[in-house]
């Protein structure tokens, strides 16, 4: 009987070891319920709350970058005014050295300078000047302005023909009938 009473006790202690498993897996289940609902509730808050700190963030980083790029812009504005004055720079050596060049070649020409004219002028207002005093008559040259232009518009003359110019024109082309006709009239 003792076997048969063992089973009855173990019985009842599996009954009760079911019972309590049964209670356990009951709270587990509680619990986890209760997580998920948590869990739920709170999410929207963990949300918010990352949404929050991540525009936070990204205001900061917006900020530095903004300054980085500030700094950058007035280095680059930097490096642009100096390679503009160099280039002006240049530009103006460049301009004179043509303007050099260019004088000593029409001076090599014989044009005279605007200094030369100047000097033509002041000398021919003078002689002008001194006529008057000896009691003649002023020229009727038209009178130079400081631009360089005369006041009125002076007359063209005609070129002068060289004596040579007559013969070479009578003359006649060589290898032309004429000149072959008068060649073989002669023989």
């Amino acid at each position: 009987m003792v076997k048969k009473m063992k089973p009855q006790a173990d019985g009842r202690i599996d009954s009760q070891l079911a019972a309590a498993v049964k209670d356990s897996a009951q709270q587990i289940w509680l619990a986890g319920l209760g997580a998920f609902a948590k869990a739920q509730k709170e999410g929207g808050k963990v949300f918010e709350a990352l949404v929050s700190q991540g525009l936070a963030i990204h205001d900061r980083t917006r900020s530095m970058t903004g300054d980085r790029i500030s700094e950058v812009t007035g280095r680059v504005n930097q490096v642009a005014g100096g390679l503009s004055k160099q280039a002006t720079e240049s530009w103006d050596r460049l301009e004179q050295v043509f303007e050099e060049r260019v004088a000593r070649a029409l001076n090599r020409l014989g044009v005279p300078t605007h200094t030369d004219i100047q000097a033509l002028i002041a000398r021919v207002d003078a002689l002008n000047a001194s006529v008057q005093a000896l009691g003649g008559k002023p020229s009727r040259a038209p009178r130079a302005t400081a631009a360089g232009a005369t006041a009125s518009a002076p007359r063209a003359r005609a070129p002068r023909k060289s004596a040579a110019a007559p013969a070479k024109a009578a003359r006649a082309p060589r290898g032309t009938r004429a000149t072959k006709s008068a060649s073989g009239a002669g023989r």
